[in-house]
């Protein structure tokens, strides 16, 4: 699973859709009312724009990476910009199938991430809960 996440208290997601050419998954701005399933309610602290991958199986980062960046402008000074204004990373969960697996991730990958100021954040999950 990888999304990218652009969050900052005053991010109007019609601007980040804007400057990176791409709807998002998912957005809120600060102040949106969020209803849980339990029916608590709470005000958002921030606003956020999200970009989901689609689900490979098996796991592929590198080709879910390349996906979400493919959809996005490729122009460094708006990245910067962004990366100026906004909190910006790229979330993945990692679901191990056994105790040992691993994931690579491409020099190309970690370099394209890098140039437009993403953080890679990782949740890895171990296949017991020992």
């Amino acid at each position: 699973m990888a999304t990218l996440r652009v969050s900052g208290e005053d991010l109007r997601p019609e601007e980040i859709t804007a400057l990176l050419g791409a709807s998002p998954t998912y957005s809120h701005t600060k102040g949106d009312l969020r209803v849980s399933a339990s029916g608590n309610e709470r005000r958002l602290k921030f606003g956020i724009w999200n970009l989901s991958a689609t689900v490979t199986e098996p796991e592929d980062l590198n080709a879910q990476v390349d996906e979400l960046l493919a959809q996005l402008t490729s122009d460094l000074a708006v990245w910067r910009e962004l990366s100026e204004r906004y909190s910006i990373d790229l979330f993945c969960g990692w679901f191990m199938a056994n105790s040992n697996d691993g994931v690579s991730i491409a020099p190309g990958i970690l370099l394209a991430l890098g140039a437009r100021g993403i953080e890679l954040d990782l949740d890895i999950y171990s296949p017991t809960d020992d």
